[in-house]
């Protein structure tokens, strides 16, 4: 059981040490009561090294991207080693779901990043004595995309096993806050980096930072239940997980909501150093500012989405933050000079947050956790396993019609998927969930 911090309420009166102290502790006190998971000494450790290491993520991302277009000089290529990165979910996310339901999520967590930490060892010693081939990353990408499809469902079944039902909505907020800080912070230090100890080392960077959540998860202390009995055959398990899903209306329509704007809407990130190079004819360090604008955007929608939540529901987060979503992208497919394209970033950071970390939390709200790893292996199968066919699309349109208009046509999907949600908003909750 999660263990819950305490604030010291009892100071000596009238001493100015006791009244900082008193002003310090009503600031804790604001913050809990705003990130009530904040509250949970099990959550706030997997919060900060998972924040450290996905700063090394995005370092690692940035880098990726930018040491591909440097070999290739292609746009078509940034994109399928994007692709590749995603391709494994496609394929394997269902199997992770029915591990996560079998074995401890914490011992899963352990493996995969001491997995990702070898990876990224490895891409990093190759840049740094210069045999970082585009076959070498590509293959490396497609087995950190392998343990993605494992680990991605595992962290979002952690969570809910850490928290219970108990402020399910704010640990998840927070993760997004976590995902999202880390993306203003890492693509502008990634472009510091790149410039000062080139790709190669900003790989090792993200090798060390894996270091932080394996050293949290150490210390977290949670029950481990082995679910080994439950589901013997794998087949029939994922048969089931997959009926469970797509027999309810408003989870079936979240994972087909989810896969239509992660083709057409996030995918936009696959070929962001195209757009840095032949729109705003930019390079490194201003690639991390546009990172880093989203970055800012998304933090400030987990504020949104903590004050206002509970006050008016998912409803008009999942709609407004899909339109929002399709109009910044439009906003950023004509951006004519850099700040313009920063403010549609923000946007675009902002509305992609305000959406689907709503969505996120509502379904986890309404499901059982019995099958919740399967149920969240479907949304990542739907979110970031279609990423490679949206990555594909994107590097294909940009090599032959343009950055802009690639982003272009991906924004009126959204924004017909936005349509969708509108004239489906009779299912989508107008009231929070009582664990929301």
């Amino acid at each position: 059981m999660a263990h819950e911090l305490e604030i010291e309420e009892e100071y000596a009166g009238g001493e100015p040490e006791a009244i900082g102290i008193d002003e310090s502790n009503r600031w804790i006190e604001r913050i809990f009561k705003a990130f009530p998971a904040f509250r949970e000494r099990n959550f706030s450790l997997y919060f900060w090294g998972q924040f450290v290491s996905l700063i090394g993520t995005w370092l690692q991302t940035v880098a990726q991207g930018w040491l591909v277009l440097e070999i290739t000089h292609s746009a078509y290529w940034v994109g399928v080693v994007s692709a590749l990165g995603s391709l494994p979910i496609l394929f394997f996310a269902l199997f992770g779901g029915v591990i996560v339901d079998r074995f401890s999520r914490k011992k899963i967590l352990y493996v995969t990043q001491i997995l990702s930490l070898i990876f990224a060892l490895v891409l990093g010693l190759l840049a740094l004595f210069g045999h970082a081939t585009l076959f070498a990353i590509s293959v490396l990408a497609f087995l950190l995309g392998a343990v993605n499809a494992l680990d991605v469902p595992a962290r979002h079944a952690f969570i809910a096993e850490m928290m219970g039902k108990k402020n399910l909505a704010s640990a998840i907020a927070l993760h997004s806050a976590a995902f999202n800080g880390s993306r203003i912070i890492g693509p502008a230090i990634a472009g510091i980096l790149i410039a000062l100890i080139g790709t190669g080392g900003t790989f090792l960077v993200n090798a060390l930072s894996f270091i932080a959540v394996i050293v949290s998860l150490a210390l977290i202390d949670v029950s481990v239940r082995r679910r080994a009995s439950a589901h013997p055959h794998p087949i029939a398990a994922i048969r089931e997980g997959l009926s469970y899903a797509f027999s309810r209306a408003m989870i079936r329509m979240f994972l087909i909501g989810a896969g239509v704007v992660s083709i057409f809407g996030w995918s936009y990130l696959s070929i962001l150093p195209v757009v840095t190079e032949q729109v705003f004819h930019k390079r490194a360090a201003e690639l991390g500012y546009l990172h880093t604008a989203a970055g800012i955007g998304a933090v400030t929608s987990v504020i949104v989405i903590s004050i206002f939540m509970r006050r008016f529901g998912p409803r008009p987060f999942v709609i407004g933050g899909t339109f929002l979503l399709g109009a910044g992208l439009l906003g950023l497919s004509y951006a004519p000079t850099l700040p313009w394209g920063l403010a549609a970033m923000f946007v675009t950071g902002f509305s992609l947050i305000l959406a689907f970390s709503v969505i996120n939390s509502t379904i986890q709200s309404h499901i059982e956790d019995t099958v919740r790893g399967r149920v969240m292996s479907i949304y990542v199968l739907m979110w970031r396993g279609t990423a490679p066919i949206g990555s594909f699309l994107m590097g294909y349109m940009a090599e032959h019609f343009g950055a802009g208009w690639a982003i272009r046509a991906g924004s009126l999907v959204v924004l017909v998927a936005a349509c969708a949600f509108f004239y489906c908003r009779a299912i989508i909750p107008l009231r929070p969930h009582p664990n929301q």
